[in-house]
């Protein structure tokens, strides 16, 4: 396997995380969501105005990032402050996608401690994020790095109301540790 790289995102990688992001939703949420919505939701030129916009408005309060391997996108993740109020004082895991062709590969160890270190950088003591109810295979990946449970809520999303868990970290140091890539 390549080496995995991390690093800011910028508008060059707009297509390549809109193709990720709609892959990777379409394998994930299948079955889960009703497939108009679906569709709405997995909609190219919906997912690139959207996209356009959060990576022309990064800065202090978010942040994209890319994972390469063998110069290709391989997955990305986006952090920040947290939007909702459930996520109270804690940093924000926003987004962490990587392509099924990638996973369990260490790309998602990868981003998660990339994001981890940028947001105790920031001054966040914890961070936090919200996982699908039924996203099986992620919340078995944030226990594994020593997520905690902490709550459930309903996203609000406009087309999709998505019943949702939440997970935090209180021990960023720790997060970091366990995100380093195993010794063979």
């Amino acid at each position: 396997m390549d080496s995995v790289h991390i690093r800011p995102a910028s508008d060059a990688d707009l297509d390549a995380i809109v193709r990720c992001h709609i892959d990777v939703w379409r394998e994930t949420y299948a079955g889960m969501v009703a497939p108009e919505i679906a569709a709405r939701l997995t909609d190219f030129e919906t997912r690139e105005r959207r996209w356009r916009v959060m990576l022309g408005d990064q800065g202090a309060d978010r942040q994209v990032l890319v994972a390469e391997a063998g110069g290709a996108v391989t997955g990305f993740g986006m952090h920040g402050r947290g939007d909702e109020g459930v996520f109270g004082a804690s940093g924000e895991i926003k987004y962490l996608y990587v392509a099924r062709t990638h996973q369990r590969r260490g790309v998602g160890r990868s981003l998660m401690a990339a994001m981890a270190e940028a947001l105790q950088r920031r001054g966040y003591r914890s961070i936090a994020l919200a996982v699908v109810r039924g996203n099986t295979p992620a919340i078995v990946f944030y226990e594994s790095l020593g997520g905690a449970y902490a709550g459930a809520f309903t996203d609000p999303g406009p087309l999709w109301r998505s019943d949702n868990l939440l997970y935090r970290w209180d021990d960023l140091p720790a997060l970091i540790a366990r995100c380093a890539p195993k010794s063979a």
